[in-house]
């Protein structure tokens, strides 16, 4: 049997292709930078040398990153309302899931990164007087920012891609509209070629833009 194309399905849906590209994107950047806090916060509890912080961190950033994502999308959506959690709708749980889920990669991003600093900055800066806090905003924060730079943009990247698993719990991302369009018109090969360039050129273009950003910052000056 011959298939035959017919276009006019995608420019007819055009619109709401490109409305869910932008949800996507929009839920990645949220969950990356909800998740560069977490990985943060989780960074410095591991390399604090105390184990009542270091322990737990440990714990979350294993227990997320040997468990599906898929699993736990459905574990937050489907059952924290079993625990009486119900004030969570389905985007809120997903950018819930997914910023838990940066947050376990960029805690080790970041942990990487802080060992990764010179020791001579942060000496020089306690020679000219630096307090604790301003050597961590003005010398340890900058420094890892361009050293982890690459990988906090590979990240995002990642989690783009990621936001196709939206899908599972209708969320009406570019998988789930171009799943819609494909059962209401029957036109598979046009609908799924259009999401696939979709994200293929989103996300060259995002890798595109942020190695630009490398280059001008990711540098130690």
């Amino acid at each position: 049997m011959q298939y035959y194309f017919d276009w006019s399905v995608i420019t007819r849906n055009w619109g709401l292709f490109l409305e869910a590209l932008a949800l996507g994107l929009g839920l990645a950047v949220v969950s990356l930078l909800i998740g560069s806090v977490i990985g943060l916060a989780a960074a410095y509890a591991r390399v604090s040398g105390k184990r009542w912080l270091s322990g737990p961190v440990w714990a979350y950033v294993e227990i997320i990153r040997c468990t599906p994502l898929l699993l736990l999308i459905f574990f937050v959506y489907f059952g924290l309302p079993e625990f009486g959690i119900y004030f969570l709708d389905k985007t809120q749980s997903f950018i819930l899931t997914l910023s838990l889920y940066a947050g376990a990669y960029m805690s080790e991003v970041f942990r990487a990164g802080l060992a990764s600093i010179p020791k001579q900055y942060v000496e020089a800066a306690k020679a000219i007087g630096m307090r604790p806090w301003q050597r961590q905003r003005w010398v340890v924060l900058p420094v890892m920012f361009r050293i982890t730079l690459p990988s906090i943009s590979n990240n995002l990247i990642s989690l783009f891609k990621d936001t196709s698993l939206a899908a599972a719990i209708a969320i009406p991302e570019l998988t789930f509209v171009a799943r819609q369009i494909n059962a209401n018109t029957f036109r598979v090969m046009e609908v799924w070629l259009t999401a696939s360039v979709l994200y293929l050129a989103t996300a060259w273009l995002l890798a595109t833009l942020l190695r630009q950003v490398e280059r001008r910052y990711a540098t130690i000056r």
